[in-house]
């Protein structure tokens, strides 16, 4: 996923031409709708690499120079193309200009799907890093104001709150929510905060929990004692992350949680 900041500074500067996937059939390295854009020195996002991608530069690049063409193009990735997908592609080449950066904005925000993640700890901070190419736009948030480092992804806005579980509200709809805050207490009061927004909205579609099966089985209780039914405490899950991961460093839960927010569809 291109940097936003980055790539909207560049179109308001120099011309480009965005390439789409426009249709597929068959097995191609990429679906319809991928995209990149390209720049007479750059190129931001893929379409799939390979000889694909190489011809599809080159032609971006001869459309930039002033040589006309359809805006279609059909590519078959086959021996002539050098590569044995055995699919064809339809790609769309279109010129874009400084007129074109609020488009390109509503794009690039459009493509990431809304996470917030409580707590600013250790996991947290390795979880911000493994977040910042993937097509998601973060709402990292603590209690602790001092708690957020000074730089950080494009795709992250840091917001203070205390108390922490008051932000949940103004999530953003459709939010993918992550909690690892620096107290059990506090945890438990963002999940009944997520619960509460759940059972009137119903537009949480991931909940995750760090912690253990014990950690759960007391939250459970706890929950329980505040008035949630076991079909709605079944909407969070604990422990976090793909099964299978043992490792408890910060980095390696922090890739496994980002894996299993990929299963869940994207925009």
């Amino acid at each position: 996923m291109p940097a936003s900041k980055e790539i909207t500074a560049r179109l308001a500067a120099q011309d480009a031409v965005l390439v789409t996937v426009h249709d597929a059939q068959g097995s191609v390295p990429r679906e319809a709708g991928a995209w990149m854009l390209v720049f007479t020195d750059a190129v931001h996002g893929t379409i799939g690499g390979g000889h694909l991608e190489f011809d599809a530069i080159a032609e971006a690049r001869r459309r930039l120079s002033g040589t006309s063409g359809d805006a279609l193009r059909r590519y078959a990735l086959g021996p002539s193309l050098g590569q044995c997908c055995g699919g064809v592609v339809h790609l769309r080449f279109d010129r874009l200009g400084a007129t074109d950066v609020p488009d390109l904005q509503r794009r690039l925000q459009a493509e990431r799907a809304p996470l917030a993640l409580f707590g600013g700890g250790h996991v947290g901070k390795a979880l911000v890093k493994v977040l910042a190419p993937l097509p998601f736009a973060v709402t990292w948030i603590d209690s602790r104001d001092e708690i957020f480092p000074d730089d950080v992804p494009a795709n992250v806005a840091c917001e203070h709150s205390d108390p922490v579980q008051a932000a949940v509200a103004d999530l953003a709809p459709h939010s993918r929510v992550l909690i690892m805050s620096f107290s059990h207490a506090e945890d438990l009061d963002v999940v009944a905060a997520c619960l509460k927004r759940l059972r009137e909205q119903g537009d949480l579609p991931y909940v995750g929990l760090i912690g253990s099966k014990t950690k759960w089985a007391t939250f459970r209780h706890r929950l329980e004692e505040r008035g949630f039914r076991k079909q709605e405490l079944a909407q969070v899950t604990c422990p976090i992350g793909v099964p299978g991961i043992t490792g408890k460093q910060p980095e390696v839960i922090a890739v496994a949680v980002a894996a299993q927010l990929l299963q869940a569809p994207l925009p």
